[in-house]
């Protein structure tokens, strides 16, 4: 199979993937990730998992191998919430997506250092909150776990506690579409199921 690097630093990634038996090598890659005004959430989600997956390509020492970058974002109406840069902001989104529905949008890039072919994809589920108390608001923060996540949250942990539903993909929350990343490797001649 051919080298698999992960232009990721986040640990939800890295365990996915260990999930489903993909060895691979960690090569974060340190871009901005600022989703400018003019952009469509989507829109900003895939140029920052492009970007990542430009930068992996151009700063690894690798000659061969296929790159694997996303970008994961949380959407209120048009509101993009990223992470949290405070417990006060991590308050506010979290009673902002109380009682709720709202959309994580995983643009999902694969980047084949060898051959130069790129696929972009995008991945949307929607997330229904249930109407959250303050003081189990409050408590989650205390915990940490909003502060490196994407809408203060994190449905793989504590957060799963304020899921009424979603409707789509629970991987695409955590922060990769795993079934959308397998038909893209196969495409790219990796196939994880053999066949």
């Amino acid at each position: 199979m051919s080298r698999i690097i992960l232009a990721s630093a986040s640990p939800r990634r890295s365990e996915l993937l260990q999930n489903i038996g993909i060895e691979f090598i960690k090569y974060p890659a340190y871009t901005e990730e600022e989703i400018f005004p003019y952009e469509t959430p989507e829109e900003g989600a895939r140029r920052l998992a492009l970007n990542k997956a430009e930068y992996v390509a151009g700063s690894c020492n690798y000659d061969e191998g296929i790159i694997i970058a996303a970008d994961t974002i949380v959407v209120l109406e048009d509101k993009v919430l990223g992470k949290p840069g405070s417990a006060k902001e991590a308050y506010e989104m979290l009673a902002m997506l109380s009682g709720r529905s709202h959309q994580v949008i995983t643009a999902v890039c694969l980047r084949d250092i060898k051959r130069g072919i790129t696929l972009l994809e995008t991945e949307r589920t929607k997330v229904y909150f249930r109407v959250l108390e303050e003081g189990e608001i409050w408590h989650y923060i205390r915990t940490g776990e909003p502060m490196d996540k994407a809408g203060a949250y994190g449905i793989q942990g504590l957060g799963a506690l304020f899921v009424e539903r979603i409707e789509g993909c629970y991987f695409n929350v955590v922060g990769l579409p795993l079934y959308r990343l397998y038909l893209m490797l196969k495409q790219m001649g990796v196939n994880l199921l053999g066949g």
